[in-house]
């Protein structure tokens, strides 16, 4: 993954909007967290794995900036990007971009901790996983695996 990947495409819906007519914040929310998923598809963190090794992925920290207003109809992309992988969390970042205009529409980056499902504590993401994250962290050009 060298640089950021589209994680997410979709569409501004009527109902997603709010009494002043753009996109409502929960959706916004919505949107990031649909690209969350399928970034951490992409580094080998499904649903399977998580099954199969017993984790889950928690966000615990998360930090938005809206930078402009979506209306009904606007076609957006989600593009991600890895900014630091640990043993038990990962750091990453996602732009939302208005496909027609290339302006930034909103920005979101979280963390995220690998959590024991069982015993509701941070655990190490898999190995498979954490290289995957590690290799593409390293090909973007970013400094902060570890």
């Amino acid at each position: 993954m060298a640089g950021p990947i589209t994680t997410y495409f979709g569409t501004v819906y009527p109902a997603e909007c709010d009494h002043m007519g753009h996109m409502n914040v929960a959706h916004y929310v919505a949107k990031f967290d649909h690209a969350s998923w399928n970034l951490f598809f992409t580094i080998g963190a499904s649903r399977e794995s998580m099954n199969e090794h017993g984790y889950a992925i928690a966000a615990v920290e998360q930090k938005l900036a809206y930078k402009r207003e979506l209306m009904p109809g606007d076609v957006i992309e989600v593009r991600s990007r890895l900014l630091e992988v640990r043993d038990k969390a990962i750091r990453f970042r996602h732009e939302m971009i208005h496909r027609l205009s290339g302006e930034i529409a909103a920005t979101s980056e979280y963390v995220t901790v690998s959590m024991d499902r069982v015993r509701r504590k941070a655990t190490p993401y898999p190995g498979a996983v954490l290289e995957a994250a590690r290799k593409a962290l390293a090909e973007s050009g970013e400094e902060n695996a570890r």
